[in-house]
């Protein structure tokens, strides 16, 4: 995979998928192989609450450089900024951060951001939504260069995410494809050190989804990105989660799940707990999966995750919780994307 080639611009290969800061995700980063560590630049969405740093610290990220999107958290004044407080705290650990300009930003974080690029690779993420922050070539110009503006950075320095959001269906799909067509032509103008484009298709709940069968979802969101056809832009995604975020606290038991990413679709396995108790039931999971056609050739070989799955196949013992399963599933999800591109 490449991306823009604009005069100014460097090449880079990395696949950019959009996690949330949690224990499953983090796992799965935490576990990737050398070779693929090297390709993925995760952009991590902050919100408040958890203890990024602790958790970090638990489950290090192999990449050594990580892009962080601070939007959801709301600013305090008189508190210290917390893109510079982070990065200094990753640089204790080894992590290269970049920090995420969204258009919203005020000024005064937009200067926070500027200097946590400095403190390590000068380099920062864009993250344009097209449907929100610009709606016309003029629009995303004046957004460009306030932002430019704001955190001292040259373009040069940015890596541009064009950020589409949720892929609802195959009409929507149609619409998102032309959105991003006209965002990609207004790009070409100015030399980006990269351009990717991201959205996600994944349902944001699959509570109403079948049990005890394999049921397939399509990955309208990599068919858009393919449909485009563009030499040099690359790839991002929202991992195996839906850019439409459910707040609030679930009052039942996640049944055992996994999101399966295969080239064209994702096939979801979700068990009910009858029948036996939530280890024997993700056991006969984990055994059907393995002896489906979506596993792949290379077996428990292909990753992490799937190395944690053919385990869980074979016992019943530690069928896992729901950080598990999504770290198994975005361990898959990753190795697959990075495969295919």
């Amino acid at each position: 995979m490449a991306v823009f080639t604009t005069a100014g611009s460097m090449r880079d290969d990395a696949y950019r998928p959009i996690l949330r800061p949690r224990r499953g995700e983090l796992a799965a980063l935490s576990h990737l192989a050398p070779g693929d560590a090297a390709r993925v630049m995760p952009i991590l969405e902050l919100e408040p609450g958890p203890d990024v740093i602790s958790l970090i610290r638990q489950l290090p990220p192999r990449t050594g450089a990580i892009a962080v999107d601070f939007g959801g958290l709301p600013e305090h004044p008189g508190l210290a900024a917390p893109s510079i407080d982070l990065a200094e705290q990753l640089a204790e650990l080894g992590v290269a951060m970049l920090p995420v300009l969204r258009p919203d930003e005020s000024s005064r974080r937009l200067i926070a951001h500027g200097l946590a690029a400095r403190m390590h690779l000068r380099r920062a993420v864009l993250r344009l939504q097209p449907h929100v922050d610009a709606g016309n070539p003029a629009a995303a110009t004046a957004v460009t260069e306030r932002l430019l503006r704001g955190s001292g950075l040259d373009v040069q320095e940015i890596d541009l995410l064009i950020d589409l959001a949720e892929t609802a269906c195959a009409a929507h799909a149609d619409v998102v494809e032309q959105r991003c067509r006209r965002v990609l032509r207004w790009a070409r103008e100015r030399p980006w050190r990269s351009v990717s484009v991201a959205s996600g298709a994944m349902p944001a709940n699959l509570d109403d989804l079948p049990t005890d069968r394999p049921v397939t979802v399509g990955r309208l969101d990599a068919r858009v990105w393919a449909r485009l056809g563009e030499p040099g832009i690359g790839y991002a995604d929202y991992g195996v989660t839906s850019p439409v975020r459910r707040y609030g606290v679930q009052r039942h038991r996640q049944l055992p799940t996994l999101r399966y990413t295969a080239p064209h679709d994702w096939w979801i396995y979700r068990w009910s707990r009858r029948g036996g108790r939530s280890d024997d039931r993700c056991q006969d999971l984990c055994r059907t999966l393995v002896h489906s056609p979506q596993w792949p050739a290379q077996g428990a070989q292909f990753s992490w995750g799937d190395a944690e799955i053919a385990r869980r196949a074979r016992t019943a013992r530690g069928g896992g919780s729901s950080a598990s399963w999504m770290s198994w599933s975005t361990s898959h999800h990753i190795a697959q994307v990075l495969s295919t591109l």
